[in-house]
């Protein structure tokens, strides 16, 4: 069942690929409870963000719509961007929330698995995030499914052709540098 679902979404994902409006609104709602879910946990972490977790899904189905000619392969891949979408909106949304002021969004640094970690800036978290990206920009493509996508250490792994042991340390150690990151930029 699970090979022909597969066979299924390949086939959507061609079709979208084609121009078929009917195979994209068809793979959105097949995994609109994913992306539901998803978001429901990023603003869990980010706490105080208005945003509702239908707001931040809707925002990100509009955003990928607009994506012309992707090359979708799979479920993975389309969870994967879908995540690096969810995190543009949620800094947009802080940016423009914050315009002019000069408090921060505090959220914290975890993964999804209920583990208890500091509270950090979301701008901060961005800003850090980004410096990665120029170091090690495997590094911050794991932070980015991990933390923004909600995504495990083995579908991380499947995402990135990686192995489950290497994405764990990659995890551990990009956590540490960017709390040190985020430590650095407050101290400035």
């Amino acid at each position: 069942m699970r090979i022909e679902t597969d066979i299924e979404t390949r086939d959507l994902f061609e079709s979208w690929r084609a121009g078929s409006d009917s195979a994209r609104d068809a793979l959105f709602a097949r995994f609109y409870t994913d992306l539901r879910r998803v978001s429901a946990a990023l603003l869990r972490r980010e706490g105080r963000v208005s945003l509702s977790t239908g707001d931040l899904v809707n925002e990100v189905v509009m955003r990928l719509i607009q994506l012309n000619q992707i090359d979708w392969r799979d479920k993975s891949h389309f969870m994967a961007l879908s995540a690096k979408m969810m995190r543009r909106v949620l800094i947009d949304h802080v940016r423009k929330k914050q315009a002019g002021k000069r408090h921060h969004q505090q959220v914290t640094l975890i993964t999804n698995h209920g583990a208890h970690g500091d509270a950090v800036d979301l701008l901060r978290l961005e800003e850090a995030l980004r410096r990665l990206q120029a170091i090690d920009p495997k590094r911050a493509e794991i932070v980015e499914l991990r933390y923004y996508g909600g995504l495990s250490v083995e579908e991380v792994a499947e995402v990135t052709g990686l192995s489950a042991s290497s994405v764990k340390r990659s995890w551990q150690a990009s956590r540490v540098w960017l709390m040190q990151a985020i430590s650095e930029g407050m101290s400035d």
